[in-house]
């Protein structure tokens, strides 16, 4: 009975990756490290494998990197607003480090997007004028994260009854529980 709405929930993520503008291409990310103080961030949805890994890019220097290092459970938040649908994800995050894979994502980067990945100094270090900020001309940070969930929370408010239904993978098969909204 819960099958076709975390169909829905799967074709709302794919759609996120592929079509400009939907509200799922941004996610909150969160991260715990071992400072035990939940980091929220948004990032954004790159690709949705078919066996449900999320796939995004950041700066390998970053802390949300650091994070995963120390504590792979992560949370992901999606929110649609028309449809008034929101997805609570939580699943384990893996930094790739296959070097075949890490180009062939990079080489998909449009020129444009690649300078996210090419700063002198790390993401978050104080600059005394962002206008001064370097660049380098051939090594990159690009790094590329890979989520498995393993829950999945639906939440579709409505009237007259808000829907919520819990998915959890069990066995490499999802399971969905109705939940009290």
């Amino acid at each position: 009975m819960t099958n076709s709405f975390f169909e829905e929930a799967k074709d709302a993520l794919q759609k996120g990756v592929v079509k400009k503008g939907h509200p799922f291409r941004y996610f909150t990310l969160g991260t715990v490290g071992l400072d035990s103080v939940a980091r929220l961030r948004t990032v954004v949805l790159r690709r949705i494998t078919p066996d449900l890994k999320l796939v995004f890019y950041t700066d390998r220097r970053s802390k949300k990197v650091l994070h995963i290092k120390e504590n792979p459970k992560v949370s992901c938040l999606f929110y649609h607003p028309k449809q008034l649908l929101q997805l609570k994800l939580e699943g384990h995050a893996t930094i790739v480090k296959d070097q075949k894979t890490l180009e062939k994502y990079w080489h998909g980067v449009p020129p444009n997007n690649r300078k996210d990945y090419l700063t002198q100094q790390a993401p978050g270090t104080a600059l005394k004028n962002p206008d001064e900020l370097q660049y380098l001309n051939e090594e990159n940070h690009f790094c590329l994260v890979e989520v498995e969930l393993f829950k999945m929370e639906y939440l579709k408010l409505k009237r007259p009854n808000h829907l919520r239904i819990r998915f959890s993978k069990e066995g490499g098969a999802w399971q969905g529980t109705f939940l009290v909204p």
